[in-house]
Order: structure tokens, then sequence, then C-alpha cells
């Protein structure tokens, strides 16, 4: 049976892309399994007694050695802060081309603390800088030092000891190109070195806080263990300087996001499921309830979402274990129709990442096709003819095509780069000054002004002559001969639109990492947990590809 892939007119709606779960083919849990047969090694451990000072981590295989550069900093309660605008943080972090010098960590001293005022080399490939979560930070320190461990209830309401407030890589900042080291087989998977740098950050912070409770009291302090340490994650806080990212790289979200829809669609078309395949999907199913009921969230909009989505589970639940016969044919392609019929948008992309599970052989050979050498689709033929450009427009576009901009509600913002730290915010253009500065993120309304501004040139005339005489379009014209060709490159809503919740652009690309627990904050900036539950470092040899779904908290 022939199954169709899901149609970019469902699935790459804001609502839909902010109901994506991690899964199978997520970043993190794809770069544990490339990695784990790599030599871990704590090179330098030169904290002092309140553990400020620096570490150094590594991976190595053959000749080929990434270092994480750790420097831990005294840091005063009233100068730490997640915002972006933030000048110093409890530590920062650089992941270095192999193995770092006296004189480079002596250079990077200097450098790395400051983050974007700092100056990296070609030498470094990723930077970071985190703050802790001081209230648990501190109770598993007294706790510890104390020889007893920790409260695990309330470390199962924030779930890591760091959180992040950024990761830069390709270029930024000095940082190595991406041209320097994109033809490395063990990198070549997207973000590889920023989820080695985030989970070398993790095991930094088991062992600084085990330090710093053992020198509070060496005769009785105890380490952390192991078990609590492999439940707990890294924070992350992000804002809005990521959403531009899924506008501006089509390519890279289509094969993402094909990935997804492609194993589904094989997953579907599996005319008889195994015994053992079924057994593995529910049983994931059921040890990943925990994730949801330890999800703790302020936000009434989150909350809201995950009453629904426990709701519906309760439902599909029963429905898997009373009425359903897994023996039928296309066992999961019936499974995938009562999801549409019968549960929320959140459910459903839950399961969906839940199907993925059982089947290696399906998921392996599509991560591998999750990069994306943009610059390849950048030309634009210009040769093409108007009324082909049209006929994309119309297939690819149709839902965009019928939006009125010119009603208020459906052009209530502009998306501005800020003067202060040069990220991207969104505006009410209504009530702030500055439309004038707008970025071209508003890929609908631009589409809609493309399409009627080609009515007046012939049908048959060529593209090279439209844009001398429309230049401002060319960004709109290169993207749909990309979607032409890329069915899931482009966000098909409106991103200037007063319903616009901007925490789905961030969900949509936080999933794909393998966050878990998303916590928004405002309807521009939410926390997570990434690697919550992962195997340490001394554990990955041997470690349990589903060890997301067993977390004891």
């Amino acid at each position: 049976m022939e199954i169709e892939l899901r149609s970019p007119d469902i699935i790459m709606k804001l609502s839909r892309l902010g109901s994506f779960h991690q899964s199978k083919l997520s970043f993190l849990r794809s770069f544990l399994k490339e990695f784990k047969d790599w030599e871990y090694k704590r090179d330098l451990f030169d904290l002092d007694k309140l553990g400020h000072g620096i570490a150094i981590y590594s991976f190595k295989k053959d000749d080929r050695v990434y270092s994480l550069i750790c420097f831990a900093n005294e840091l005063n309660e009233n100068e730490r802060s997640d915002r972006v605008i933030a000048t110093k943080w409890d530590a920062a972090f650089t992941l270095h081309d192999g193995i770092p010098t006296n004189k480079d960590i002596e250079r990077l001293k200097n450098e790395v603390p400051k983050q974007e005022v700092g100056r990296l080399s070609y030498k470094e490939l990723t930077l970071s800088r985190a703050n802790k979560s001081v209230r648990v930070f501190n109770h598993v320190v007294d706790s510890l030092s104390e020889g007893v461990q920790p409260d695990i209830k309330l470390l199962s309401k924030v779930g890591y000891l760091y959180r992040t407030t950024a990761v830069y890589g390709s270029g930024k900042f000095g940082l190595a190109d991406r041209f320097r080291i994109k033809n490395r087989a063990e990198i070549y998977g997207p973000f590889r070195l920023e989820m080695m740098l985030v989970y070398l950050v993790r095991q930094f912070t088991f062992d600084q806080v085990n330090h710093v409770a053992k020198n509070k009291n060496p005769k009785k302090a105890v380490n952390l263990d192991l078990e609590i340490c492999r439940n707990l994650g890294i924070g992350n806080s992000t804002g809005l300087g990521m959403a531009p990212f899924i506008v501006n790289h089509p390519t890279l979200l289509n094969n993402w996001i094909y990935a997804r829809e492609m194993a589904l669609k094989k997953i579907r078309e599996i005319e008889k499921v195994k015994v053992e395949n079924v057994n593995l999907f529910k049983t994931c199913l059921k040890k990943s309830i925990k994730n949801i009921t330890s999800w703790n969230t302020e936000s009434e909009y989150q909350q809201k979402k995950i009453k629904s989505l426990l709701s519906d589970l309760e439902i599909f639940i029963n429905f898997i274990e009373n009425k359903f016969n897994f023996s039928k044919k296309y066992a999961f392609n019936e499974i995938y129709l009562w999801l549409e019929k019968n549960s929320c948008e959140e459910c459903i992309e839950y399961i969906v990442s839940l199907m993925l599970e059982p089947f290696d052989e399906i998921v392996n050979p599509l991560i591998s096709k999750m990069s994306s050498e943009e610059e390849k689709y950048f030309n634009i033929p210009t040769h093409r003819t108007i009324i082909e450009l049209k006929n994309i427009l119309e297939n690819k576009y149709s839902k965009i095509l019928k939006i009125d901009f010119l009603k208020k509600e459906n052009n209530q913002n502009f998306w501005f780069i800020s003067k202060n730290k040069e990220e991207p915010r969104l505006a009410d253009r209504y009530i702030e000054n500055g439309s004038e500065l707008e970025q071209p993120l508003a890929i609908a309304r631009d589409i809609k002004k493309l399409y009627d501004k080609l009515s007046v040139f012939k049908n048959s005339s060529t593209i090279d002559k439209f844009l001398s005489k429309c230049p401002e379009l060319r960004h709109v014209v290169r993207r749909a001969f990309i979607v032409e060709r890329f069915p899931y490159s482009e966000i098909q809503d409106n991103t200037i639109g007063n319903s616009i919740v901007p925490i789905d652009m961030l969900r949509l690309k936080l999933s794909f990492f393998g966050a878990l627990k998303f916590d928004p904050r405002s309807d521009k900036w939410l926390r997570i947990c990434m690697f919550q539950g992962a195997p340490l470092p001394e554990q990955l040899k041997n470690y349990d590809d589903y060890w997301v779904y067993n977390s004891i908290n």
C-alpha cells in the first residue's frame, strides 16, 4: 500500500509545528549514538574551593580530538541574568578543535568569558555560556556536603543545575567557518558540535557541584548519585533569536521535516508489524508519561496543552490496549488515521514521534540526510517564465494567497534587529516605531505581493526581466523555486499576523534538537531541558537508545 506524505498545508502550519516533540531523529539522540565509541576524558580540573577556575573535557577517536574548555567565574547575584543583554555568567565554554596548548588556554581565558565581546579563532568551533539554577545548585551542594543526597522532588521540578543562554557556531565572533569542518564524517549531521558542547557542559556541572561540596565539608561530603546525575540535564533559555533560523534556512528545514514525514510514511506502509516492535512502541509510550507528568510550567498556554495531551493520551492508551488489534494489516496507518480523528495536534505529533522508536532500519538512513548544502540552491533560474512561477505560487502557497494583508490583523507585526545586541525582535507596527527597518521575514505577505506583481507581466516573459523591474522581490522568487523542489521548506502561515505565537517557531527547532519540557515564560521566550535521562560519558559505550523514556523524574 502506498501512503502519501502528509501535506505541507497541514504540517507546515505553526500550530502543528509548535506541537512537535523529540524523536529518534533528534540531534542530541543521534549525536550520542554516533559518539558512543569515542574515548572520553577529563583532561584538566583546576577549580578553587568555590568552584571557580578552568576544566577541560575531550572526546577522541583515532587522530581527531574535540576539547571542551570551561571557565567558571565568580558572579555576584545582581550580575546574574538569562537575558541576552547580560555581560557576565557563572560559566563560559568553548569547544576547541584538537588539544589546546597552554598558549591557547591563556588566550581563551581572556576571550571566552567575554562571549560576544571577545574574539575567538578558527581553532574554536562553538561558544556558549551558562548560569546556575542557584536554588537547586546550592541545595545540592548543601546536601552532599552533609553526606546525603539532594531532594529528588526538588530536582525534578527544575531538571538541571545550569542553563545555557546561547550556543554559537559557524563563524560567529571569529569561530571556525563551517567550510573548514563540514566534510568531517562524524559531524556531518546538523548541530553535532553544539550537541557535544552541551553534553560535556552537563558533565562539568556534576563535577563542579561535587567539588564544591567536597571543599565545603571534606570529611562528610559524598558525590552526587550517578542515577540522579543521569536524570538531570542542561537547561536552556531561548528567545526570538532562534525564530528566524527556520525562515532563513528553507532547504535545511525541509530536510528535517522530510525525514520525519518519510519515516512516518514508511511506518504506516508496514503491512505486518512484528510483535516485538508493537511491544517496544507500547513500552516507550507508557514510560514517556513520566516526562509529561513531571513537565512543570507556570504558563497557562502550556498547561492547557499539557492537560489536553494527557487527556488524549489516556484515551489513546485505552484504545490500543482494549479496542485495537495490532495483528491487522497496516496497523500503524490505522492508528494514525484514528489519531487525526480523535486527538489534538499535540497528541498526534507526540505519537508520531513514538512510532519511530522501534524502527531503526527506517530512521537511521534518514538521519544522514538531514543536513543541507544550501548554497547549491541559491541561484535563481532566470530563464524560467512568469507562468511557471505563477503556477508554483498557486500550487505551493494556495492558502497564503488568500490572506488579505490590507487588513490590520494580518499585518500587525514586524521583525527587526535590535540595536544593542543585534538580535531578532518582533514588534507591533501600529504601536511601536521602527517598521522601516523591517527584516524580510514576512514571507507570506511578500509571496502575496509577488503574485500580484506577476499579474502585470506577460506569461511568456522570463524571470530575469521581472527581477530587473522588481529586484526587491528577489528573496521570495528564490524561495518559490526552492519550495518547488523542497515541499517542506516553507512555513504555511503568516509570521506577522496578530495571532502568531512566536514560541511555536522556537519549539519546532528545539524539538529537532531533542529538547524536553518546554516552559514558555511569555509568547516570545521559553526554557527547556536537554539530555535529561541521557547516559553519562562513562556509560556511553553500553547505553540504552531509549534512555529518554527511562527518567526517574
